[in-house]
C-alpha cells in the first residue's frame, strides 16, 4: 500500500519555520559577545598553561548556569510592561533599582579597560602601528557606530558577524594546536588544582556573568521580542547564544594546555602569540584576529549596556535613542580609552583581577533575577518551576562562593 506523498507545501512552511527561528537570533549573541572579551581570554590561556585541561569543568558548570540566568532575565523581559530596573523599583523599590543599574555600569567601567587594550592590541599584531592608536581608532569606530539610527539592529549583525568569525579562529587555534582530547575530556571531571586563587574567580566572573545575563532582558526588549517568541527563542538564540562563548573558551584552554604548558603569560601580546610556536606567523594572525574580534566585540555590547543600565538606574530611560544613554555608552568608551592611553597597556593580571572583582555585584542581580522570576504576578506561566529554582540556588551559591574566595585571596 502506497502512502501518500508530502504535500508541496510543507517543505516551504519548514524553511520558513526555520527562517523564523533565525530571525530570533540575536540578544543572547550580543550578551555572549560582552561576555567573551579580553579577561575571559586571558583567564582561559593561563588556566590552560598553568593547570592543562584540569578546568574545563569549570566552564561547562559555568555556562550552563549562565544559560538558566539568561533564561530568567529573557522571561522577565516578555512578561513585564517596563524594563528589568523599572520592574524591579516597581516590585522591590526604587534604591534597590538604582542600586543595580549603577553596579552593572561600575562592571562595565572595569571591563571597559580591558576591552580597549585588547582591540588596539588586537589590530596591532595584525596590521603592525602602535596599540594604543589602534585603540583609539576602535573607540572612535564603536562612538560612530553609536550614531547610527538603528542603533541596536545594527549592533546585533555586527556581534553575529564578529562571533562567527571568533568560532572560526578558536577552531583552527585548538586544531593546530594538537591536544590530548581524550584527557581534555577528562577536564569534564571536577577538580581545583592548589594555587587556581583568582584565576578560579575570575573564570566564572566570566563565564557565569550574571550582569551580561541581566542585560540581555534589555536586549530582547529592543528587539521587541514577545512573550509568544520565547520558546522559540529560546531554542533559536538563548542556548546557542550563551553555548558558543563557552566553547569557544574551552577550546582556548585546550589550545594554551597543548602549547604552552607549565608556563605563566604575563603579557597580552604572549597571549597573542599562544599558536605561534606550531604554526609561525599565520598561527600569531589567526589568534590575534580572534583576540581583536574578542575585544572589539565586548567593547560595542559592555559600553551598549553600561550607559543603558546607567540611565535607567536614575530614571532618565532605556531606549538606545535616548540622548541620555548615548552618553552614558560615549562615558564608558572615553574610560578606556582614557584610562588604556595613561597607562600605555595593561598586564594580563590587571585585567584577571578587573574581571574577578566584577563577581562583588553579582550576587544583588542574581538574586533580583530570582526574586523576579517567582513573582507569580508578575510572570504567570512563565514563573520559574522548580527545578529552575534548584538550578538557580546553585548558581547563587556558586556567585557567593566565589565571592567569599575573592575576599578570602585579597586578604591573604
Amino acid at each position: 500500500m502506497s502512502h501518500p506523498a508530502t504535500p508541496p507545501a510543507v517543505q516551504p512552511q519548514r524553511r520558513h519555520k526555520i527562517f523564523q527561528l533565525l530571525a530570533l537570533m540575536g540578544p543572547a549573541f550580543v550578551v555572549g559577545a560582552w561576555q567573551f572579551g579580553p579577561g575571559n581570554l586571558a583567564s582561559a590561556v593561563q588556566a590552560g598553561s598553568r593547570f592543562g585541561y584540569s578546568l574545563i569543568w569549570v566552564i561547562a558548570v559555568s555556562t550552563l548556569l549562565m544559560i538558566m540566568f539568561t533564561d530568567m532575565s529573557i522571561r522577565i523581559a516578555v512578561s513585564s510592561r517596563g524594563s528589568l530596573i523599572e520592574t524591579v523599583k516597581d516590585v522591590l523599590g526604587r534604591f534597590t533599582g538604582g542600586a543595580a543599574g549603577i553596579g552593572v555600569f561600575a562592571i562595565t567601567l572595569m571591563f571597559s579597560v580591558g576591552n580597549a587594550v585588547g582591540s588596539g592590541l588586537g589590530l596591532s599584531l595584525t596590521l603592525g602601528g602602535s596599540p594604543v592608536w589602534w585603540t583609539l581608532a576602535c573607540t572612535a569606530a564603536v562612538a560612530a557606530i553609536l550614531f547610527a539610527r538603528r542603533l541596536y539592529g545594527l549592533v546585533e549583525k555586527i556581534l553575529l558577524v564578529i562571533v562567527a568569525t571568533m568560532a572560526v579562529s578558536f577552531v583552527v587555534t585548538a586544531v593546530l594546536s594538537g591536544p590530548d582530547w581524550s584527557a581534555a575530556a577528562g577536564g569534564l571531571v571536577p577538580s581545583v588544582p592548589a594555587g587556581t586563587g583568582l584565576l578560579l574567580v575570575a573564570l566564572v566572573g566570566t563565564n557565569f556573568s550574571i550582569n551580561a545575563a541581566f542585560y540581555t532582558g534589555y536586549a530582547a526588549r529592543e528587539r521587541g521580542l514577545r512573550r509568544d517568541q520565547y520558546r522559540d527563542t529560546t531554542l533559536a538564540d538563548t542556548v546557542p547564544g550563551i553555548v558558543a562563548p563557552g566553547v569557544m573558551t574551552a577550546l582556548v584552554i585546550v589550545a594554551a594546555a597543548a602549547v604552552l604548558p607549565g608556563s605563566d603569560s604575563n603579557s597580552l601580546a604572549q597571549l597573542a602569540g599562544v599558536l605561534e610556536p606550531i604554526a609561525g606567523p599565520v598561527g600569531r594572525i589567526v589568534f590575534a584576529l580572534g583576540f581583536f574580534g574578542a575585544a572589539f566585540s565586548s567593547m560595542i555590547a559592555n559600553a551598549v549596556a553600561g550607559g543603558t543600565l546607567l540611565a535607567d538606574g536614575f530614571g532618565y530611560g532605556n531606549r538606545l535613542s535616548s540622548l541620555r544613554v548615548r552618553l552614558g555608552i560615549l562615558g564608558v568608551l572615553a574610560f578606556g580609552a582614557a584610562v588604556t592611553v595613561l597607562a600605555g597597556s595593561g598586564p594580563v593580571q590587571l585585567i584577571i583581577v578587573a574581571q574577578a572583582l566584577t563577581v562583588v555585584v553579582a550576587p544583588l542581580l542574581g538574586v533580583l533575577l530570582v526574586v523576579l522570576a517567582n513573582n507569580r504576578r508578575l510572570m504567570g506561566d512563565l514563573r520559574n518551576t522548580w527545578w529552575q529554582n534548584v538550578l538557580s540556588t546553585i548558581g547563587l551559591i556558586a556567585i557567593l562562593a566565589t565571592c567569599y574566595r575573592l575576599v578570602a585571596t585579597l586578604l591573604n
